[in-house]
């Protein structure tokens, strides 16, 4: 296992795939680098991905202490200074969509171009997730409540033809506590004050029928961010990129193509 060190001494686990300009993948909350499993070789005929497992999750460090989008970030270009990767394009998918606002905003050399997936600008700005997807997620009976967010994640048309495994519904070996921190990271995230200072080239998609995070996001954060670009996958849900892989993959890695045109 390869590790990266954050200033505060938590060892951040990453992993680097493939050959070519980087591109850094960042999950959900509450989820390691296997959130990304069943695309990431998508985009290898052009990038190398670069993926990390969160603090608290995977085999990175699980301190029991407050966690924030912003450490979050801070851990992110902890790895890229142990690759020595000075710059690298990042698409970061709900809640490493509200890293990757941090990221871009904070650290704007290291990032190349920026794509927002089924994420929000957090605070009192964003759209929250409506009081029955609040309880769908909340049964007491822990199979409804994973079958609930199965279905946030994805069309019945899909789960009924993709039994599994899913890698998209949380890291089953993080502890409560981390669990919590997670949780409490992305429900105080507030970027709209910074968004207006992204300079990156960003494109922010999102599925057309994303309740988990609701649609009305992404044109709060196109709207945001200085001449950003906004695409939505038609019956796209919040696992967008990986059922409509074949609309998502290409559609990210054609801007990004542009992104670095002169």
């Amino acid at each position: 296992m390869t590790y990266a060190v954050s200033p505060d001494g938590t060892r951040i686990a990453y992993q680097l795939r493939g050959q070519g300009p980087p591109l850094v993948l960042l999950a959900g909350q509450a989820n390691n680098h296997h959130w990304w499993d069943a695309v990431r070789a998508d985009f290898h005929a052009a990038r190398s991905t670069l993926t990390l497992d969160y603090r608290g999750t995977g085999d990175s460090d699980k301190p029991d202490a407050p966690y924030s989008t912003e450490l979050f970030a801070q851990d992110v270009v902890a790895v890229l200074d142990e690759l020595g990767i000075d710059r690298a394009d990042v698409y970061g998918t709900s809640m490493g969509g509200r890293v990757a606002q941090q990221i871009a905003a904070r650290h704007p050399r290291r990032v190349g171009a920026l794509v927002l997936g089924c994420t929000s600008p957090g605070g009192p700005h964003g759209v929250e997730r409506g009081d029955d997807v609040r309880r769908a997620l909340a049964q007491p009976r822990p199979g409804a409540a994973r079958r609930a967010l199965l279905e946030l994640m994805y069309t019945p048309g899909w789960l009924a033809s993709h039994p599994g495994p899913y890698h998209t519904l949380g890291d089953p070996r993080m502890p409560a506590h981390a669990r919590r921190r997670h949780l409490a990271a992305s429900a105080r995230h507030d970027a709209w004050d910074l968004l207006p200072g992204i300079g990156a080239p960003t494109l922010v998609v999102h599925g057309s029928d994303d309740l988990l995070n609701p649609t009305a996001n992404a044109a709060l954060l196109a709207g945001r961010i200085p001449g950003a670009r906004l695409h939505l996958i038609p019956q796209g849900r919040h696992a967008y990129f990986e059922e409509c892989r074949a609309h998502a993959g290409p559609l990210v890695l054609d801007f990004l193509t542009s992104a670095h045109q002169p």
